[in-house]
């Protein structure tokens, strides 16, 4: 006679009958986001997404790049912040952030630079300024071509983010986790206020420690940074910002998705076209963010003229040398005559004005 069953068995099977129901959940879950996600990858769909941002494409005439600089197997992005009241995202806005990207078109590796913006460069019409006086000077195409004739930078497209979109997107993804020291935790209480009505949401205080920062409190630690007046530590936590924004979102659900795009895009500017967007977001998957770094590397901070606490490369041409190193690591590099001749040119000002 067969015995009734144990304690044992009935729990094992609830068990499988319990896992059996959760993968069918998560199949259905994940059939749901399959089908949405093909809806809305439809042409209509796509077309009035990107409708939302502002176009500005660049004509390849238009571009400097110095003779020996491309870079054939890279893309090679700009990204900018701009802190707008009114939505511009072109001349006359100063560039808060300024990175370059790179994006390996074989392995899909991200490696992200923060360029100081207080930064001497050689500016288009000859006359040394900080790096983010181009974009007030010229727009994107402008610091595009400053970025490209000072650092033998192979940019050909941007994209402009107003500071309202971060607070927005953070807010979608539920926050971001940080450890804030004493003077981070200071620095973002003490300008909160001012940030909180730029972009139009409530200030919230945050104290010393691990916590999520929500969009208002993002925002003002990645102008703020670490010190007010250090463009190191603020370039730093704007990485910082970029990587966790990543990895969120590579986990998030499509509807998530679609609301940040509707909630975004308005306040972005790009001179990618349609049919780049797509070839781009068809392996966003793939991409993975590997290192990020602040150029100068090695620095040092001088008085030029009425500019206070610009920056300058401890070795300029070895500087650029270690950027291309890591921007670049697969092709081999050799400093431009152009960036020597400008590297000499801005030297040379700032010794005669000691």
């Amino acid at each position: 006679m067969k015995q009734g069953r144990s304690l044992k068995d009935a729990k094992a099977e609830r068990a499988a009958k319990k896992r059996r129901a959760m993968r069918r959940k998560r199949s259905l879950v994940l059939l749901i986001e399959v089908l949405v996600l093909a809806s809305l990858i439809g042409t209509g769909y796509v077309l009035t997404k990107y409708k939302k941002i502002q176009q500005e494409q660049l004509q390849e005439s238009d571009i400097q790049v110095n003779e020996g600089a491309k870079q054939e197997k890279y893309r090679t992005v700009a990204l900018f912040g701009v802190d707008s009241r009114e939505g511009e995202m072109g001349v006359g806005t100063y560039a808060d952030t300024i990175m370059i990207a790179t994006i390996d078109k074989e392995t899909k590796e991200i490696k992200l630079v923060s360029v100081y913006r207080d930064l001497l460069t050689m500016q288009l019409n000859r006359r040394i300024g900080k790096a983010n006086q181009s974009y007030f000077n010229g727009g994107p195409l402008e610091t595009i071509n400053m970025l490209n004739k000072n650092l033998d930078l192979d940019v050909k497209d941007y994209i402009t983010v107003d500071f309202k979109a971060m607070a927005g997107a953070v807010d979608l993804l539920g926050g971001i986790e940080v450890y804030l020291s004493e003077n981070e935790a200071g620095e973002i209480n003490r300008y909160i206020d001012e940030t909180a009505m730029v972009v139009g949401k409530d200030a919230k205080r945050v104290k010393e420690g691990k916590q999520t920062l929500d969009g208002v409190q993002t925002v003002t630690y990645a102008r703020v940074g670490k010190n007010i007046s250090n463009d190191y530590g603020r370039t730093e936590c704007q990485r910082l910002i970029v990587e966790k924004l990543i990895e969120k979102i590579k986990h998030q659900n499509v509807m998530t998705l679609d609301n940040i795009i509707n909630q975004v895009f308005p306040q972005v500017a790009t001179s990618f076209t349609l049919e780049e967007l797509l070839g781009l977001t068809a392996d966003v998957m793939q991409y993975n963010l590997s290192e990020t770094r602040g150029y100068p590397f090695e620095k040092t901070e001088v008085v030029f003229e009425k500019v206070q606490n610009a920056v300058i490369p401890a070795g300029s041409v070895e500087n650029i040398e270690e950027l291309h190193e890591f921007l670049y690591p697969k092709n081999e590099y050799e400093v431009s005559e152009t960036v020597k001749e400008t590297v000499k040119q801005i030297d040379g000002q700032i010794q005669n004005k000691e």
